[in-house]
């Protein structure tokens, strides 16, 4: 049996100028207070912005979704999603992670990454939250799973990332650099210097007194912020002005363990006025977007 005309009814068009730019809903500049997890039971709790998006699942960017998890003390939680990459940020506590790969040992402070798996568990030595970003929103949109593990785990302890960081502090700030961090990689990532095939991460200081100027990409910066003090934020804008100024920006105050979401395409600057050194741990889409070639990473000098 033919089915032309019952195929043709899906058809649609429009005329390329006016819809060569769909007009989707934008990325909303949005915070998560870390008062989210700070009581309560063990559970996750996602950072959904699916309505804003207008996605049908869970979602805070549209290849992303960022979680909290709280675990009390002496309690465990599962985690299991279908996804191709995890990124864990260790908020507060100590405790212990179970994989197929392995169990890793993490306290407040430390990192780590897994690929695609079936589920692992969580155990608080005392109350403890981890922040777990990861790629499903990007495979329920394509309507795929994973077949296979693209990367191995890998574990970014707090002495690793500080020490590194400090190595390149002096020489960075008397350069003047864009930024003070490291990106985090993995072996099997080294093309694309990215955490995950799909996800990237940096460990950046902003240093007291300290102003970081404004630069853009085309990928979602979920940012945590790990440690500031008080009067630290970013400024978001769409635009800048001739002097490289955000014109018009939005303020996101930064408060320590919380979050808060940077949107594609915008200049973002990172401003700490206070006496204390501030940490910043945003995780991206970049690692799809270098591969893709789309980034278009931008720095105001």
């Amino acid at each position: 049996m033919y089915h032309n005309d019952q195929w043709a009814q899906q058809v649609v068009s429009w005329e390329y100028s006016s819809a060569a730019t769909p007009d989707l809903h934008e990325v909303p500049i949005q915070p998560f207070p870390a008062s989210l997890y700070e009581q309560g039971e063990t559970r996750v709790i996602a950072l959904d912005l699916s309505a804003e998006l207008e996605t049908p699942y869970l979602a805070t960017a549209p290849n992303l979704l960022a979680n909290y998890i709280r675990i009390c003390a002496g309690e465990q939680i599962t985690t299991s999603v279908t996804a191709t990459s995890e990124v864990y940020f260790v908020l507060r506590g100590s405790g212990r992670t179970e994989t197929a790969d392995g169990v890793i040992t993490w306290q407040q402070g430390d990192a780590f990454t897994l690929p695609c798996n079936s589920g692992v568990t969580h155990y608080a030595d005392d109350e403890s939250a981890l922040y777990w970003s990861h790629d499903a929103p990007l495979l329920q949109y394509m309507g795929v799973a994973p077949v296979r593990p693209m990367f191995s785990p890998a574990f970014y302890s707090k002495a690793y990332m500080c020490s590194e960081v400090e190595k390149l502090r002096e020489i960075a700030i008397r350069e003047n650099r864009n930024r003070v961090g490291i990106i985090l990689g993995n072996n099997a990532c080294t093309k694309t210097k990215t955490m995950t095939h799909t996800m990237w991460s940096l460990f950046n200081l902003l240093p007291a007194g300290a102003v970081q100027k404004p630069h853009r990409h085309q990928s979602v910066a979920l940012d945590l912020a790990v440690f500031s003090g008080p009067d630290t934020y970013t400024l978001i804008g769409k635009k800048v002005d001739p002097e490289g100024n955000i014109i018009h920006p939005v303020k996101a105050m930064w408060a320590t363990g919380s979050v808060f979401v940077t949107p594609p395409g915008w200049w973002h600057s990172h401003h700490n006025e206070s006496d204390q050194d501030a940490y910043v741990f945003p995780v991206q889409d970049a690692g799809l977007h270098t591969y893709m070639r789309t980034l278009d990473i931008q720095f105001i000098r």
